[in-house]
């Protein structure tokens, strides 16, 4: 978990990305938010980190391309295992977000990199609320 935690709890967040800046700076922008933050480097672990989770996750913010199992199959595991988790996809590859079509009739929102921290809190916060 990303330090600085704070106490009142806005949602269970599982966070993937095998870029560390990117990583750490969303984590650290959704803690302020007050939401509970978990990272993992890459889809297998963050499968694992959500497979052994003693509570489930609210929501998954993850990037699309990473190595290994990407955010698309990652999200469509997660998915097939919680239908009501919200999905947020990252990439900075246009191409990428088109792979991710049939997410978008289970809800799933889509970020292209770059964002500011403003745009990923409100991308979260109305995706939760949605």
């Amino acid at each position: 978990m990303c330090s600085n935690q704070k106490e009142t709890v806005m949602a269970r967040v599982l966070l993937a990305d095998d870029d560390a800046a990117m990583r750490d700076l969303v984590c650290r922008s959704l803690i302020a938010e007050g939401h509970t933050v978990v990272v993992a480097h890459d889809g297998q672990e963050a499968l694992d980190l959500a497979h052994s989770a003693a509570a489930p996750f609210d929501i998954l913010v993850t990037d699309v391309q990473m190595p290994g199992v990407d955010g698309i199959a990652l999200a469509n595991e997660m998915l097939g295992d919680k239908p009501s988790l919200k999905v947020v996809l990252m990439s900075g590859l246009q191409s990428e977000m088109a792979r991710a079509d049939n997410l978008k009739t289970q809800g799933a929102k889509f970020i292209s990199k770059p964002f500011t921290l403003e745009q990923i809190r409100s991308l979260v916060r109305a995706t939760l609320g949605a």
